[in-house]
């Protein structure tokens, strides 16, 4: 996968100390991921790297919305989301990425490349499943929620007729009561 220029950070030039990044995320960004399941993006980065001598300390805090279809309903709508991350890189003697929220690359890299952390954060922060607000709170008119009303098993209506019990467990239950 080619990266974006936009999402490497080259911290050799930054002085010790904390730097601010802030990334506007659209559609456009996941088209490069080649994934499919938004309709359209607006996402904040906020990223806040913290240069040591011996190591990068990145704070990653997404806000905004993507647009997704409900999983009920198949009606687009936008999800709001919200994500924050930390990840440390540390310099070693080769690149390794098996830690969750450690990154260690070569002594002499000059720059780091984000839009990976970038997308998982984005991709983790959208709930697994999706509903319609409308759904929710029963505003949201859509042919398919009133073909699944139509379809969906009807409670009985007179709670007042006992349900037939099998007469073997009349007798049963008289064991109970017969003290």
């Amino acid at each position: 996968m080619k990266l974006l220029k936009d999402f490497t950070i080259p911290f050799v030039g930054l002085k010790i100390g904390k730097h601010h990044f802030d990334y506007q995320i659209e559609q456009a960004f996941f088209e490069h991921f080649e994934y499919e399941d938004f309709n359209d993006v607006n996402i904040n980065v906020n990223l806040d790297l913290e240069k040591k001598t011996t190591l990068l300390e990145l704070h990653f805090k997404i806000s905004g919305w993507v647009n997704v279809n409900c999983d009920l309903t198949n009606e687009p709508y936008n999800q709001t989301i919200e994500n924050e991350f930390d990840l440390v890189v540390k310099f070693g003697d080769e690149y390794n990425d098996e830690n969750i929220d450690i990154l260690i690359i070569p002594h002499g890299t000059y720059e780091v490349n984000i839009q990976q952390y970038i997308y998982e954060l984005i991709i983790l922060a959208v709930p697994i499943k999706r509903v319609h607000p409308g759904v929710e709170d029963g505003t949201l008119d859509s042919e398919i929620l009133d073909k699944l009303e139509e379809l969906s098993p009807k409670l009985k209506e007179n709670k007042d007729k006992e349900e037939e019990i099998d007469p073997r467990w009349n007798t049963l239950k008289k064991l109970l009561t017969d003290k």
